[in-house]
């Protein structure tokens, strides 16, 4: 008797135009030629000592078992706390905050509770990666609107233009990634003129909340009355306390729309490391690292960008975020991934272009860098971006 070889049988791919991210590619080309990365957005330091102390004694106190599904109490009233002070909204903690596994995981959360096959969400160009794959997950269409050419400015004649019969949701992101732009509060009280006939929901990406520079205001959907009634609001504990490997987040959103948010949450994450949000919690009872991330990170900045003045590259305006984008044309007219790939072998410096936030892959001559790290790092780097 004979046997047939082993097969393995492949189903239809829920993400046949995903591959290996922009992000994976730098980074390993980084390590390959020994190059200084400014590409993927995390830093390369450590967050404060303090911090690892208050989850190192949730620990030995023994809260190590299972928190409740929705996050630890003591951390949701924190964050009812710190929304209700800086935004003057009140969420109630039992009801309105969810700790997820990162902000990456609240997103996808929120899609794949509100989005239901055939429905339309609105994305705006260029835009983190994560975005698309999970509306496609959800079985909704994405409809991609351009922030405007050359300022990354929302473009609210298009935004209005897209708005359907089908549309379920926009996802909107401030302080923005890539391009380091914020949306100011006469944007969010735009935007609330477009959805208010509207049953339209949003979905606000504010993991950078607290890197907004210059003496401007973070403009939150929570400090904003009618956006908040229909906004799953998205943060980074990561983001904001220099722990992104931790992987904490939060949402939070009226009653109804956490309602149908939790039936998710529980069945693709249930719920998020236990001592992790007892250390938080205990943390955020002193505001000053959040408030004082606006100036640590504008030193940097300006540090960054006044290494980058004598070099040819042209500084496009950095108003929040970690990032630094610029245009390369008067150094070369390379295709963006080109560029960078030659930046990371032969400058020994890597970058992200922008090409890959966009999906037609167009070419703008733009590239971004992280600014998220020691001072020593972006010394090196900027010792070799001076050759050009």
């Amino acid at each position: 008797m004979t046997t047939s070889p082993a097969r393995t049988p492949v189903p239809p791919s829920r993400l046949p135009n995903v591959g290996t991210t922009i992000f994976t590619v730098m980074s390993a080309l980084a390590t390959e030629h020994a190059a200084v990365n400014l590409g993927q957005g995390f830093p390369d330091f450590e967050g404060d000592p303090r911090l690892i102390d208050h989850v190192t004694q949730a620990m030995r106190e023994g809260l190590n078992q299972y928190p409740p599904m929705a996050g630890v109490p003591v951390l949701r009233q924190a964050v009812s706390d710190k929304i209700a002070t800086l935004y003057g909204r009140r969420y109630d903690p039992a009801t309105e905050i969810t700790i997820t596994a990162g902000a990456t995981q609240g997103i996808l959360t929120a899609v794949l509770a509100i989005v239901s096959p055939g429905d339309e969400v609105i994305v705006l160009e260029p835009c983190y990666d994560s975005y698309v794959p999970n509306i496609e997950l959800a079985g909704g269409t994405v409809v991609r609107v351009a922030l405007q050419a050359g300022t990354f400015r929302p473009d609210f004649a298009a935004i209005e233009a897209a708005i359907g019969p089908r549309t379920r949701a926009i996802i909107v992101n401030s302080p923005h990634n890539p391009s380091a732009t914020i949306w100011r509060a006469a944007d969010l009280d735009r935007l609330a003129e477009l959805l208010r006939p509207t049953d339209i929901l949003l979905i606000s990406d504010e993991v950078y909340e607290h890197m907004v520079f210059d003496g401007e205001r973070h403009a939150s959907a929570a400090a904003h009355a009618e956006l908040s009634a229909r906004a799953f609001v998205v943060s980074s504990f990561g983001k904001t306390y220099h722990v992104t490997g931790w992987k904490v987040g939060t949402v939070v959103a009226p009653e109804p729309l956490m309602a149908e948010f939790r039936k998710v949450h529980q069945f693709n994450v249930f719920t998020v490391n236990t001592p992790m949000q007892h250390g938080l919690a205990r943390y955020m009872a002193d505001p000053a690292p959040y408030l004082e991330l606006p100036a640590f990170y504008q030193r940097k900045r300006d540090l960054f960008r006044a290494g980058l003045a004598g070099t040819r590259f042209r500084l496009l305006p950095s108003e929040g975020s970690y990032f630094q984008c610029v245009d390369y044309s008067a150094i070369s007219a390379l295709p963006e991934e080109d560029f960078c790939r030659w930046l990371t072998a032969e400058v020994g410096v890597a970058a992200i272009p922008l090409s890959a936030f966009y999906d037609d892959r167009r070419n703008q001559g733009l590239a971004r860098f992280c600014f998220a790290k020691k001072d020593e790092t972006l010394a090196l780097a900027l010792e070799r971006l001076a050759r050009l």
